[in-house]
């Protein structure tokens, strides 16, 4: 796997991840009848320093733990190869297109909630859910374009 596709993969598993804690939290929060703003507030603290600190430490712990295993299979040093070319960023911008796209249209479908007159706690739980299933569509693009070559 070259670095961007690791990096892809890093960030699509964490956001699955993320938004399935994030569902299976919003779906509690229902269930039990806490389905306030001060419960929502903490969850959607929780899912932001989840999606920062979780993503930076899994690239991190990927990279060295994939370092150390190929220093170990071809006994030389590994070569970090970061650099990016036109492919590369094409991929990128083609998957944040994507992100964007879905992102907005989340973004019009939450705001059409509070219009039908669903409380803004409505609006604000599916602006987050639709923020997390962008990216993780975005990410799966992406990983597919490299997969496809282009």
């Amino acid at each position: 796997m070259s670095f961007q596709e690791k990096n892809f993969a890093v960030s699509l598993v964490n956001f699955s991840l993320i938004l399935v804690f994030f569902l299976i939290q919003v779906l509690q929060l229902v269930r039990a009848d806490r389905f306030v703003e001060a419960e929502l507030f903490r969850l959607a603290g929780i899912v932001i320093a989840l999606a920062i600190v979780v993503t930076i430490l899994a690239t991190i712990l990927t990279h060295i733990v994939s370092a150390i295993i190929e220093a170990i299979r071809t006994k030389k040093e590994p070569v970090l190869e970061d650099i990016a070319d036109e492919r590369d960023r094409l991929i990128d911008l083609r998957g944040t297109r994507i992100t964007y796209a879905l992102s907005s249209t989340g973004v019009l479908i939450s705001m059409l909630t509070f219009v039908f007159g669903q409380p803004p706690l409505v609006m604000f739980t599916s602006l987050i859910f639709f923020g997390l299933v962008a990216q993780v569509v975005g990410d799966s693009a992406r990983l597919l374009f490299y997969r496809r070559g282009f």
